[in-house]
């Protein structure tokens, strides 16, 4: 069911999960290519604010900065996941992997080399305090409209 907070998370998270994706950019060792990395940043953010945020709304502005918090990870998650998968892929047509259990793994390796690049504060910190403003947007979103 469509309703204002869903809309609002969806919209905020977008912006939230592509400006966390421009930030992450220059942290990525040279040569890796990033053609679509916001914006399919972006549609992770609008995924997950849309279905993790726009649920957990009307419970008060403090539920939902921790929500927004727990939407940001899973941003994160998901993110560093298709990432990982789309590099496994572009390496095993380069036929770099023995097999296929070789490859599957090869995707949790990489998600962890790639969220060791997280150290660069920009990122977190616009995923945390992106999670918390999103959170509120979505809440008052909610409290004005539906």
């Amino acid at each position: 069911m469509p309703t204002a907070s869903k809309l609002a998370a969806a919209v905020a998270f977008a912006l939230v999960a592509a400006l966390a994706a421009h930030l992450f950019i220059p942290a990525l060792p040279e040569g890796t290519q990033t053609r679509w990395f916001r914006e399919t940043s972006g549609f992770v953010g609008l995924m997950c604010g849309w279905w993790v945020m726009g649920n957990r709304t009307g419970r008060g502005y403090g539920d939902a900065a921790g929500s927004g918090i727990l939407t940001s990870g899973i941003i994160l998650f998901w993110v560093l996941l298709i990432f990982a998968i789309v590099v496994m892929v572009r390496r095993s047509t380069k036929m770099l992997y023995d097999g296929p259990m070789e490859a599957v793994l090869a995707v949790f390796q990489l998600m962890m080399d790639y969220g060791r690049l997280l150290v660069e504060p920009a990122t977190p910190v616009a995923l945390v305090v992106g999670g918390i403003l999103g959170g509120w947007i979505a809440e008052w979103a909610g409290r004005r409209w539906s």
